[in-house]
C-alpha cells in the first residue's frame, strides 16, 4: 500500500484585502506551480465584526472559479446576473466568473465568521465561458457519517456519493471532514496525477505516513503521491489531534497551463489582461448578463 507523503505546508499570512477586511491568504501567487489548479485560498476566523465588516464592495473577476464556503457566519452577495442573497452557517457560494462578472460580498456581523474562499483557475478553452452562479444550501450537502469521522461532500463523489457540484470545467473533488479527538482517517479516492490538499480549518492535524507531523489550523497540507506503479490511487492518512480536527480535503487535475494574473482577474498572457482591464475602463466587460441555469 502507497501513502501520500506531505511535503508542503503553507500557513500563509496575514493580510487585508476589500475594503479592509483582516484575513489570512494562505495560497496565492508562490504556490501557483505546487498547487495548480488552485490559485488562491483566503481563511477568515474572526469573532470581531470589526475584522471584517467593511466587506469586498464591487469587484470584476474573469478566467476563475470562486468558492466561498463558510461554516460560521453571514454573507451577503450580489452580482451583475442578477443573483443575490445570503451565504449561512454550513453553506457555499460557487461561482463561474468566465467572461466577466462583477459583484459584492458584505459579511454580516456575526458571533463568529468562520471559512474560507478558494480560486479554480479555469482552462484556457474555457476563461470566456458565459458565468455562472450556485447557491449551494446546508441540505444540498450530502453528509456522511463514519466510524471516525463526519464527511460533507460539495463537490465531487466521495463513496458512491455526489456532491452538490460536479465540477463542469474541472471537476473538483471538496470535502469538509470533521474528526473525532485521537482518530484516525483514510482516503483513497483521488488519482495520482491529481493534486491534492487540505485546509485545516480548526484543531490539529497528522498528516503522512508516519502521523507525526501535527499542524495548526489555518494551514494547507500538500500531500504527493508517490511514483510507484503499483498503485493509481495513494491512501491519504491523518489522524486528529486531542481537541479533533475539522479540515477540507480539495482535489483536481492540474492544468500545466500559463498564468497571468492581475488582481481579481486571471489569464493565460499578458495580452489578455490587458485586454481585460481594458475592457473595464470602457464597459465592455461585461459580455453576458443573463444568468445561466444549473
Amino acid at each position: 500500500m502507497s501513502l501520500r507523503k506531505l511535503t508542503q505546508t503553507v500557513r500563509g499570512q496575514h493580510a487585508v484585502d476589500g475594503a479592509g477586511v483582516r484575513l489570512r491568504r494562505v495560497l496565492g501567487i508562490r504556490t501557483i506551480r505546487d498547487f495548480d489548479p488552485f490559485l488562491m485560498l483566503d481563511g477568515f476566523d474572526s469573532k470581531d465584526p470589526g475584522d471584517y465588516i467593511k466587506g469586498f464592495p464591487w469587484h470584476p473577476h474573469r478566467g476563475i472559479e470562486t468558492v466561498t464556503y463558510l461554516l460560521k457566519g453571514e454573507i451577503e452577495h450580489e452580482d451583475s446576473l442578477g443573483n443575490k442573497g445570503i451565504i449561512g452557517d454550513l453553506q457555499c457560494q460557487w461561482m463561474t466568473a468566465g467572461s466577466g462578472i462583477i459583484h459584492q460580498e458584505m459579511p454580516l456581523a456575526a458571533e463568529r465568521m468562520l471559512g474560507c474562499q478558494l480560486w479554480v483557475n479555469l482552462p484556457k478553452k474555457d476563461k470566456m465561458t458565459q458565468p455562472a452562479y450556485r447557491d449551494i444550501r446546508q441540505e444540498d450537502v450530502a453528509v456522511i457519517m463514519e466510524e471516525t469521522a463526519t464527511v460533507r461532500v460539495l463537490s465531487g463523489n466521495y463513496k458512491n456519493t455526489h456532491g452538490a457540484v460536479k465540477g463542469e470545467y474541472l471537476r473538483v473533488q471538496y470535502l469538509d471532514t470533521d474528526l473525532k479527538a485521537d482518530s484516525t482517517w483514510s482516503y483513497r479516492e483521488t488519482p495520482n496525477d491529481h493534486t491534492l490538499f487540505l485546509y485545516l480549518l480548526d484543531g490539529t492535524l497528522a498528516a503522512d505516513e508516519a502521523l507525526v507531523s501535527y499542524e495548526e489550523k489555518a494551514c494547507a497540507v500538500l500531500l504527493t503521491a508517490s511514483s510507484s506503479a503499483d498503485t493509481e490511487f495513494d491512501e491519504v492518512r491523518v489522524k486528529a489531534g486531542p481537541e479533533g480536527a475539522r479540515f477540507l480535503l480539495i482535489a483536481a487535475k492540474p492544468l500545466k497551463e500559463p498564468v497571468a494574473w492581475g488582481g481579481p482577474i486571471v489569464m493565460n498572457t499578458q495580452e489578455e489582461l490587458n485586454l481585460a482591464f481594458s475592457e473595464l475602463e470602457n464597459k465592455t466587460f461585461i459580455k453576458h448578463n443573463k444568468p445561466l441555469e444549473f
